[in-house]
């Protein structure tokens, strides 16, 4: 009877820790599943959204490319014009006007040729060796467009094959008034189709990809890939017009083509100056493919395990084991996570873009050295320091590029700490701070001007700048503080009213608590 109930102790004692060890796989395999399947799923939205960015820088570098060759072109046509209307068409001005047309179209190799027309559509003169006999155009559609409105803009026409070299090309044209405002001809440019061609084959677009030239009326200029009906196709149904470049400058969206079955995702701009935008469209099968195949590798990767877990665990489990085996883990995780308090911990304190000191580790520092010096009644000085026209920078480079310059204005400025309680942070934007204690404000106008000095011999072009060069100004504060009465906040108020008095004094200047200004 006592082994009897000895026994059953044993089986009750048991099967507790059989059904734990069997949940613990369980929700083991499970987590692995989920937090995998999350893994995925942010890997993905990453790749769309990075390949969204992509797909919009691509689509502004198209639209100014298209954008500066049409200006280009048009910029020839206001000469032309302005010639004209000046020098009159007798004999000996048309042929200074030939020997002008030949040498743009040497200089601009997107044009495929200049002409000039008279009222009646005949021709004048043009950029070739010789003008057809009785050739006359008053039947396209630029002229009869520039004979029927007073406007003296550019237009833009729908793509034509030229009758004179029978190329598909595409129309720039401006009307010529005479002196008393009537009609009196048409000047043109025509593009080269395949000059734009040639520059979408640069980009990578993958299989089923597209870019496409278009004008605001919905008339498609050209299409890469070049199909045989593209050029001059009317894109007025299409999503990419209809629900998008007609109603907005600018965007993204993914739309599945009735027409393939193809899910893509299009970026569209339109021109500032010109009526015309482009679109980029790139395939979602395609922009996850490398995603989907990382996919397939992480599950049969997590698939194996859960199978392992599941034939290899439940035989092994035992109560010792376990025991050991938890405390080993405990161990490897308090490990882990010291490791990675660490690793935050530096992080949390560094600017990422400047690898300076942020502004919480600025915060932390100035408490600590503003207690230290009122302890020591020494002297902590601060500098504030500003990038002059920065936002013009950005404005005018881009700010991948500003972020650069900031980067090696910031290596200048790190460069400053020469002792062991100097910090230098960024304390917010395009806003730097160096943190010097024991050294009163002269000291700190040597170092903030040798900042100041380093920077503008960096010599980093800045058109917006009237220096022409990026420049800096900062302001210079040092305080003495006594208990009770000074806070760490009044250093930094008079340090950031001393770049106040720099910057509205024609900043690249130093300048401290007294007005005395360090200048270039």
């Amino acid at each position: 009877m006592s082994q009897l109930t000895y026994s059953g102790s044993l089986k009750i004692k048991r099967i507790p820790i059989t059904w734990l060890a069997f949940g613990f796989v369980v929700l083991v395999c499970i987590s692995l599943v989920v937090i995998d399947g999350w893994r995925s799923w942010a890997a993905r939205e990453k790749q769309l959204m990075e390949m969204e960015i992509s797909t919009s820088n691509m689509a502004r570098a198209i639209a100014q490319h298209a954008d500066d060759t049409i200006k280009a072109a048009d910029t020839a046509l206001i000469g032309l014009v302005e010639r004209i209307q000046t020098d009159g068409v007798n004999s000996a001005a048309l042929d200074r006007l030939h020997t002008l047309l030949v040498r743009r179209v040497t200089e601009l190799p997107q044009l495929n040729g200049l002409f000039v027309y008279d009222e009646q559509g005949r021709w004048l003169v043009n950029s070739q060796p010789s003008i057809p006999a009785n050739a006359n155009n008053s039947d396209r559609d630029y002229f009869i467009y520039h004979r029927t409105h007073q406007d003296d803009s550019a237009y833009i026409g729908p793509p034509i094959r030229s009758r004179s070299t029978g190329v598909w090309i595409i129309t720039v044209s401006r009307r010529v008034n005479h002196a008393d405002g009537s009609f009196a001809g048409v000047v043109l440019a025509t593009i080269n189709i395949d000059y734009f061609n040639k520059f979408y084959d640069s980009f990578n677009i993958g299989k089923a990809g597209a870019i496409v030239l278009v004008l605001n009326r919905g008339v498609m200029l050209t299409r890469r890939p070049l199909l045989a009906d593209s050029i001059g196709k009317s894109m007025l149904n299409t999503p990419v017009y209809r629900d998008n470049a007609s109603k907005r400058p600018f965007g993204t969206f993914t739309v599945k083509s009735a027409q393939d079955g193809v899910k893509r995702q299009n970026s569209f701009r339109r021109m500032d100056k010109y009526p015309l935008f482009t679109s980029v469209a790139l395939s979602e099968e395609e922009i996850l493919s490398d995603w989907l195949a990382d996919t397939y590798l992480h599950s049969a990767g997590v698939l194996i395990l859960i199978v392992i877990l599941g034939s290899l665990g439940f035989p092994l489990v035992s109560q010792i084991q376990r025991r050991f085996d938890a405390e080993a883990e405990v161990i490897k995780a308090r490990d882990a996570l010291v490791t990675l308090n660490q690793t935050l911990e530096r992080l949390s304190l560094q600017d990422g873009l400047t690898e300076l000191a942020n502004r919480r580790h600025f915060d932390m520092a100035l408490d600590e050295e503003f207690s230290r010096a009122m302890r020591n009644a020494s002297s902590l000085a601060l500098i504030m320091i500003d990038v002059d026209c920065f936002k013009q920078y950005n404005d005018i480079y881009g700010h991948t590029v500003g972020d650069d310059c900031l980067r090696k204005i910031s290596r200048i400025v790190s460069a400053s700490q020469n002792r062991s309680g100097d910090l230098a942070a960024r304390y917010g934007g395009e806003e730097l701070s160096v943190l010097l204690p024991g050294t009163d404000v002269g000291g700190a106008m040597i170092v903030a001007e040798k900042i100041r000095l380093a920077i503008y011999q960096l010599n980093i072009a800045h058109k917006g700048s009237p220096e022409g060069v990026v420049t800096v100004s900062a302001g210079v504060e040092a305080i003495i503080p006594v208990r009770s009465q000074d806070q760490p906040l009044d250093l930094v108020n008079a340090a950031d009213k001393a770049l106040y008095v720099a910057k509205n004094s024609g900043r690249n200047r130093v300048s401290p608590r007294g007005n005395l200004e360090f200048t270039n």
